[in-house]
């Protein structure tokens, strides 16, 4: 289901197909990035029963989309700043009530949506990894996907598993890919190629009742493995602020860069 088309902002879901690959601590920076160009950016944690984006970003927040759910607490109590010139919705952790689908979360992330979105230019939804059912719904309210990976082989797996998915659920045609962590420069050039040689291979002959149908992977950059990732985390610090100079930033960056080009 997409959001019915208005003047609104962009919104981007940024995915994984697992855990650990620094997806979270990409949204935030990201924002950071898109804010200093001056976009109105706001962060959704839509990882709704396992948020940790408050965690990257050192809030402590009093109010929760739980809350706006719930009506305890008004939509704009919820919106909160965050360091790095952005807005964020952030989300509750521990909550099961959130791992799974029901109706009546689905609608609730749809009103959110439609209610903020007139109010920024870019809006980016932090998702859970994998492929649930919370996750799938809260992609499929996005104009544009970005698949966060790694060059480990597990990572590559559930990437293309992911991006499986969402071209045959969702018809996505076109999917945005961030390649993280990597050692070497270029490898996120061929973890791309890799990719998209077994989606063409075993992905798009299924498409379009059997006639086939493309699914380009769009490569918007890699980052580097970088020791300030690390110790940015552990700060709970944007690494934008704490050190924009480190490759890992440079690189965040430059891919905010090719999303505004």
């Amino acid at each position: 289901m997409t959001v019915p088309t208005s003047p609104r902002a962009r919104i981007l879901a940024v995915t994984s197909g697992k855990g650990g690959v620094g997806k979270t601590f990409f949204a935030a920076n990201l924002a950071a990035a898109l804010a200093r160009r001056g976009d109105r950016v706001l962060v959704i944690d839509a990882d709704l029963g396992l948020a940790n984006l408050d965690v990257v970003l050192n809030l402590h927040p009093k109010i929760t989309l739980h809350d706006v759910f719930t009506g305890k607490a008004s939509l704009d109590e919820a919106i909160l700043p965050a360091p790095g010139g952005f807005s964020v919705l952030l989300a509750g952790s521990g909550l099961v009530e959130y791992s799974r689908l029901t109706p009546q979360v689905r609608e609730q992330l749809v009103d959110i949506i439609e209610r903020v979105a007139p109010r920024f230019d870019r809006i980016l939804l932090d998702t859970g990894a994998g492929i649930s059912d919370v996750v799938l719904h809260a992609i499929s309210l996005a104009d544009d996907v970005l698949v966060i990976a790694t060059p480990e082989p597990t990572s590559m797996t559930d990437a293309y598993a992911t991006i499986k998915v969402l071209a045959m659920q969702q018809g996505r045609r076109a999917i945005r890919v961030v390649v993280n962590q990597v050692s070497v420069n270029g490898e996120g050039r061929t973890i791309r190629k890799q990719l998209q040689l077994v989606v063409d291979r075993f992905v798009c002959p299924s498409l379009d009742d059997g006639r086939g149908a493309a699914v380009p992977l769009e490569l918007l950059g890699e980052i580097p493995t970088d020791f300030s990732v690390r110790e940015a985390v552990q700060k709970r610090k944007l690494l934008l602020e704490s050190m924009p100079g480190s490759p890992a930033a440079l690189a965040v960056v430059a891919i905010a860069g090719r999303m505004a080009s």
